[in-house]
């Protein structure tokens, strides 16, 4: 097998003829040669020697000594070099997009280079002299090999599906990477979802997580349990080792303890996916948002008469229950300037725009009116039974009239009070919204909402505590925080405004959440 960090040096001297070799013993000396560190040159981001010494890694400011070895780079021509390795649902559409628009908003020259099945290479270069800036070195393999290669530092971004598990959280612990899952370790870059499909020829127009999880474990397996026609079904997923695949597991199979059945035919390009579903009126697959194509969407349902359907509010404000946020996970160490200024530009408002024009769902927040909430407000006069009195029902109405909903959603791990991966980058972008004083002079409302477990005030204490939480969260990661350009409240309504049913897992877990109002 290549090593990655192999490939990414041939790349460097294919494009640009030469290159410093890495992983070499050095010699860093102080100006006053007072201090010196030997060992292996581990890498350099322009500005800082990254170096494996005996008293374990170093992280050194090249300004303030001298190298000396055959692995020291060259200061005046650096060349900034990122390694990018992991799911290839990303690295065909996504990052290419962004990178290409991050080139061209800062005026560099732009140039890809395919080396293998796997491997390609974006060059960046000033337009006008066409020295070289920076190579994006990428490795289209799975969510996996993503997480394999930041583990063995042969990567120093990792590309995922899914959110990391608790198995790689261990072994990057060991490897002496930190908790993964601390703050800045991950960010989403965008969002999809997970999608039942059918072909235009399927009666079926709608069907719950417990029937797809027995679907596609093989306890239904015939379209007459769905009221359907007397006929087997036939099911499709995501290629086997994918990350989608992986996220299909960790958020609908396994809580359903199931697994799934050996009929299941896999695909490994979801384009083949779609299209195997749309030629066959009794096949099922599991497709994404945002390759779903023409093929017929199913909303999920639950008994008490909710349907949710994956539209692109629906998945940005996590409604749609089956979401699959796209991560992009980070070493614990510095990444070269280029590096830091793409990961900047991959939040602002223009990538964005790239982002949803590659056809998926942006981050961008949105303000929805209560008026264009009108499916959500019947669902909770509907449900209103002996716990949630139809005065609840107007005082909530009448505190939330006036305001609009903001687009972020806040929901947490299954029974634990700590945010899930989505939520944690919400708290991220809401908090430096806030310092830049998007939100100056409004008020800002933290909303929290419960399943129908346990009594109506007990439930409305756990919401408000939920919401104190998330304001909190919120606004401890906004460090410049002005506290008198806007007016925060928290406000709690129990189970007053149900998203789904509260007859399964994933229905409670879709109720317990926070949102933010603003006026």
């Amino acid at each position: 097998m290549v090593h990655f960090r192999a490939v990414v040096l041939a790349a460097l001297s294919l494009l640009f003829g030469g290159f410093s070799v890495l992983a070499q013993d050095v010699t860093l000396t102080s100006a006053d040669g007072a201090v010196e560190i030997n060992g292996t040159l581990m890498g350099f981001d322009g500005e800082f020697y990254r170096v494996q010494t005996v008293y374990g890694q170093l992280t050194v400011d090249g300004t303030g000594v001298s190298c000396d070895g055959p692995g020291c780079p060259n200061l005046t021509d650096f060349v900034a070099n990122v390694a990018i390795s992991g799911a290839a649902g990303m690295a065909e559409v996504l990052m290419p997009a962004l990178i290409d628009a991050f080139a061209l908003r800062n005026g560099y020259a732009v140039s890809r280079r395919t080396l293998d099945k796997t491997h390609f290479v974006y060059a960046l270069s000033d337009q006008v002299t066409r020295a070289p800036i920076a190579v994006f070195n990428f490795r289209a393999t799975s969510t996996s090999e993503g997480f394999a290669d930041l583990l063995a530092d042969e990567a120093d971004i990792a590309m995922s599906l899914r959110e990391i598990r608790d198995s790689e959280i261990k072994r990057a612990y060991d490897a002496g990477l930190g908790n993964m899952r601390e703050k800045n370790r991950s960010r989403v870059l965008a969002l999809n979802a997970l999608v039942p499909i059918v072909s235009h020829d399927n009666p079926i127009d709608r069907v719950s997580p417990a029937q797809l999880a027995q679907i596609f474990s093989g306890q239904i397996d015939n379209w007459q349990d769905l009221g359907g026609p007397d006929a087997p079904i036939a099911l499709h997923a995501p290629g086997q080792g994918s990350g989608m695949l992986q996220s299909l597991e960790d958020r609908l199979m396994r809580p359903a303890a199931r697994q799934f059945s050996p009929d299941v035919e896999f695909h490994a390009q979801m384009e083949v996916l779609v299209n195997a579903v749309q030629r066959d009126p009794f096949a099922i697959g599991i497709a994404t948002y945002a390759s779903a194509g023409a093929a017929t969407r199913l909303p999920l349902s639950g008994g008490c008469g909710f349907s949710v359907h994956a539209t692109r509010r629906g998945i940005k404000t996590e409604d749609y229950p089956l979401t699959a946020p796209m991560f992009l996970y980070l070493p614990a160490r510095r990444l070269p300037k280029v590096a830091r200024d793409f990961l900047a530009y991959t939040r602002g408002p223009a990538a964005q725009i790239v982002i949803r024009r590659a056809g998926f769902v942006d981050q961008a927040p949105e303000e929805v009116p209560v008026a264009l909430q009108g499916e959500r407000f019947v669902n909770a006069i509907s449900q209103a039974g002996s716990e949630v009195a139809l005065a609840d029902l107007q005082t909530m109405v009448a505190r939330l009239s006036g305001l609009k909903r903001l687009s972020k959603t806040f929901r947490f791990e299954p029974g634990m009070s700590t945010l899930d991966a989505q939520s944690k980058s919400n708290a991220t972008q809401l908090a430096r919204a806030i310092e830049q004083g998007i939100y100056d002079g409004r008020e800002l409302v933290f909303v929290g909402f419960s399943d129908g477990e346990g009594s109506a005030q007990a439930n409305r204490n756990i919401a408000i505590r939920r919401a104190e939480a998330v304001k909190k969260a919120v606004l401890n990661s906004a460090e410049a925080l002005n506290a008198d350009r806007l007016d925060i409240q928290v406000e709690g309504f129990g189970e007053a405004l149900p998203m789904a049913c509260d007859e399964s897992a994933w229905g409670r877990q879709v109720n317990r959440r926070v949102e933010v109002w603003l006026r």
